[in-house]
Formats: structure tokens, sequence, C-alpha cells
């Protein structure tokens, strides 16, 4: 009997001690992306042998879908990566876990930058997410091509990019910009929209979109002629980010604009010698408005388990995980004094930290408070190629995408 109630006993503090289940979702994947998540995750699994974390993986085009899926039926993760984009849209329906005091009361909560703190509380004006990096838009190039086509170096203004990549487009099997026209691709139009426009101001006082002004209007232009001019390549109108960057790897076309995670993978296949980055070119203004965009880890405000949860933010966001993060994925770190790290302080980087320093270039934050703003990235696509394809003006295009933003844009700021 003595044998059996110990065994019992033991039984019964196993159940106790039983593991707490995590679920953590990713949705920018890679292979790389994920082992270098699994790493991080395991570490902080050593570190708290009670708890285990299940990491499920969305590719990024149906993460979207995917993720409301979920949510909608219940299966609600504990922790999320969370796209600028999405940000608005899930604190503004009340289901993310305020971390203001995960930052306060942590350790590492000093360190972190102010544009860190700024981004965290762009929703709501809480932090219901603690970025994990920054995308920041530049422009690479290929010397080579530059040099066979005769362009004496990287064009300065948008009107010297156009005339670089007509150049580039006349050598035979050559384009001159690696357009990006499926997912993701809305950081360009918006992007090339207030460079012409001279301002990235969405909106007016009146609470007007800023996208249907006649500058805003050629900037949309400007990317339609690009693609009807054969300035990039006839099957661009469906490129994503994979698409693009192998673009300009394999010496398809000569231009990319893309962030630094764009990085990874030119520089695996490309000899240093032959590329180079650069500020994006500047319009009639003088300036020229770069977007600037992030991705965080945030926590449902449904999680049984909030503790162990926020502790799992707060590992990968630690100075150590973060830089180990953001070298696999591209981003600038989140810390003060990341900058000094031998993998940044290198010429590859120049061209984003030229962008942060230089005073043509004013960083353009989209207005991902906006709830919708994730719902109009996706609409989006389709309408912006068929102002590639033709088949409506960017008059057209403005007036729709403005429309919706102001709609959105108002009913934002009568909630405030």
């Amino acid at each position: 009997m003595a044998t059996s109630a110990i065994l019992a006993a033991t039984l019964s503090a196993g159940t106790a001690l039983a593991e707490t289940k995590l679920k953590l979702v990713e949705v920018i994947t890679s292979p790389a992306r994920t082992e270098t998540l699994n790493t991080l995750v395991s570490e902080y699994e050593a570190n708290n042998p009670d708890v285990d974390v299940e990491i499920i993986s969305l590719p990024w085009g149906e993460a979207f879908e995917k993720l409301s899926t979920m949510v909608a039926g219940g299966e609600v993760p504990d922790v999320v990566e969370m796209p600028d984009a999405w940000l608005a849209l899930y604190a503004g329906n009340d289901m993310l876990l305020s971390l203001e005091d995960a930052i306060s009361g942590w350790e590492h909560g000093d360190t972190l930058a102010q544009k860190t703190l700024d981004m965290a509380r762009l929703a709501e004006g809480e932090a219901y997410t603690i970025p994990y990096g920054f995308y920041l838009r530049a422009m690479f190039y290929n010397k080579k091509l530059l040099a066979e086509a005769g362009v004496d170096g990287p064009p300065h203004t948008m009107e010297e990019f156009m005339e670089a990549s007509r150049k580039v487009s006349e050598l035979p099997g050559k384009s001159g910009y690696c357009l990006r026209g499926g997912g993701g691709g809305l950081n360009a139009w918006i992007m090339y929209a207030a460079t012409m426009n001279g301002s990235n101001e969405f909106f007016t006082e009146e609470g007007e979109s800023r996208l249907n002004e006649p500058g805003s209007i050629e900037g949309l232009q400007f990317l339609i002629d690009m693609y009807q001019k054969e300035y990039a390549p006839y099957a661009s109108v469906n490129w994503g980010f994979n698409e693009i960057v192998a673009g300009f790897y394999s010496g398809t076309c000569a231009f990319l604009d893309q962030d630094p995670d764009a990085l990874i993978s030119v520089a695996e296949r490309m000899d240093p010698e032959d590329f180079a980055v650069t500020p994006m070119p500047v319009g009639p203004s003088g300036k020229a408005f770069p977007t600037i965009g992030f991705a965080g880890w945030s926590v449902f405000n449904t999680t049984e388990h909030q503790q162990e949860a926020v502790d799992l933010v707060q590992h990968l966001s630690s100075p150590e995980a973060n830089l180990t993060w953001t070298k696999q994925v591209g981003v600038i770190p989140i810390h003060e004094g990341a900058e000094q790290d031998s993998h940044f302080a290198t010429p590859q980087y120049k061209g984003w930290f030229d962008t942060l320093n230089g005073e043509e270039y004013i960083p353009t934050i989209m207005p991902v408070y906006l709830k919708k703003f994730g719902v109009f990235k996706e609409l989006a696509i389709s309408s912006s190629q068929e102002a590639l394809l033709g088949e409506r003006t960017a008059e057209d295009l403005a007036e729709e995408w403005a429309t919706f933003l102001t709609t959105e844009y108002k009913a934002w700021k009568a909630a405030q």
C-alpha cells in the first residue's frame, strides 16, 4: 500500500508539473528564418523547462487570411509575429495584451531605441507589440549593368532613375527595374506618390487623403510608365519579394528598391564589387520619402499563460537574441548601440544609414493605425495590377485609394 501511495503521489505531482503549452505563430516565413526562430525559442525553453512552445509557420502570401481564420475559429495563439499593417486591426479590436508593463519592468527596457518605442505605440498610443526590427527602403543597383548601358552611376533623381532604366532596358534580355507588382508592392506606389508630391503626409487637415493630388497621381503614373514602357520585366506585374530579389541577383534587372532583408540573398549570390545600395531617388522637391516599416512580437489577451507569453516576447526581444534575429532576417536592430556591431558597420549597409542620416531623405511610416489598412494592402494588389496592365488610369486608381483611406481616417479620427 505504501508503494502504491508513493506511486499515486508521484503521478499526481507529475500531472501538476505538466508542461505549459504556448503557441507562437510566425507569419513572414522562410526556412532560414524559421530555423533561427527555433533556435531562439529553444533557448527560452532551456531556461524555462516547464514551458513547451509550438511554432506555427504560415506562408506570407496566405498569412493574413489564415491567421484571421484561426482567430475567428477560436484557435487563438498566445504569441504572434505582428506586421505593422495588422497592428491597428488587432489592437483596435481589443485583442492584444498591452506590453507597457513588460517594457517598463524589463531589464532591457531602457536600451530600446526611441524609434522602437514609437513604433510599439503606433496603434492606440499604447505598446501592443515590441518591434523586432525596421524595414527601410533603399535602392540596390547593379554596377556592371549600369556600366554596360553607359550609365555613369546610381540615379539621384526620379528623372535619372527613369532614364537609367530606359538605357539598361535597351540591353538584350535586360530590364531597368525589378518592379513588385504582386503581394507587398504597395510600398513602392505610396513611396513614389509621396516623392513626386513632395510630401509624405497622408491626409490634409480636413482629413482627406492626399493620394489623389496631382503630384501623387504623377508618382503613380511613374510606376505605370515604368512597366508599360517595358523598363520592367513583363512578368513583374505578378512579382513578389522572392521574384524581385531573384530578378536583381540574377542580373535580369539593374535596380531593386528594397529593405535590408533583401541583402541576405543578394550578398550570397553576387560579388560585393558588382552591386551597391544607395538612397532612394529624390523628386521635384529635392526630397525622397522611403517607407519605413516594422514587424514585432505581440501577445493575444486571450492567452491562459500571460506571464509565460510575455517572458517569451522579452526573450526574443533581448539585445543578444535581437542581434541574432536581425542578422538573419535583415532588419535594423531595436536596441541602442546595435549599429556598432561589426555586422552592421559595413559598406553594404551604407545606403540605409545614409538614408537615416541624410536631410534629403524623410522616412515614411505607413498609416498602419487605421484598422483596415491591412485590408487596404490586400485590395491594392489587384487594383494596381489593373493599372499596370492599362485597364485603368492613374487618376482612377488614385481616386479609389483616396476614397478608401479617407473613410478609414475619418472613422479613426472620430474614435479618438
